[in-house]
């Protein structure tokens, strides 16, 4: 039986996905404030120094596992978007793989770093660059969907911020509201607002 042994530089990747995914599950079982470093290596199965090799900061840690589950979750959302029928209504499903991100863990993690990073810097500073990086990946999926040309007009920018500032909201209200299904009823409808608006511009040149 042949052994095949790692690389050094895989079994490096594999500490950090595995402190990563501890992260996430500890921020949303346990919110930020009781997210601990101690909590995260013991999940992980893994060492203090392995962690603070790969991730110094409790906040660096944080931020590099929400961004590594946002950066899944918009590849996951490319591939879903590409198994489509062609014929498909395209707004409709674009809106709909947008929110689902919204229903899972990604958005649970990201507003516990939202709220602690009020009164962190640091995290302030990091959780910045990651709603940044965010954010062009949003853009990039809806360049490839609905061709570049949309994003250079300042008014479908404006729908998109509106839209995903909606899914912002909505998902908010859906976890302190409790009309079930209210959240799901509002996309539906923003769905029909939008949906000519983004049609008309992605068939303009």
């Amino acid at each position: 039986m042949t052994t095949i042994r790692r690389s050094q530089e895989e079994r490096s990747a594999a500490t950090r996905e595995r402190l990563l995914d501890a992260t996430i599950e500890t921020l949303v079982e346990k919110g930020y404030g009781r997210t601990t470093t101690t909590e995260i290596v013991r999940r992980a199965g893994l060492s203090r120094g392995a962690q603070v090799h790969h991730f110094p900061t409790k906040a660096e840690l944080v931020n590099s596992a929400v961004a590594h589950l946002a950066f899944k979750r918009e590849q996951e959302i490319r591939a879903e978007f590409a198994r489509l029928d062609p014929k498909a209504d395209r707004v409709s499903a674009a809106i709909d793989l947008l929110w689902s991100g919204y229903a899972g863990p990604l958005f649970t993690a990201a507003l516990e770093i939202i709220v602690a990073a009020r009164t962190d810097p640091e995290l302030r500073e990091a959780f910045a660059t990651l709603n940044l990086n965010v954010t062009r990946g949003i853009e990039g999926f809806v360049g490839d969907t609905f061709g570049p040309q949309v994003l250079r007009k300042r008014s479908f920018r404006n729908v998109l911020e509106l839209t995903v500032n909606l899914m912002h909201g909505l998902a908010l209200s859906r976890m302190t509201e409790k009309r079930e299904g209210n959240a799901d009823r509002l996309v539906e409808v923003w769905k029909d607002v939008v949906r000519p608006i983004f049609e008309d511009m992605s068939k303009a040149s």
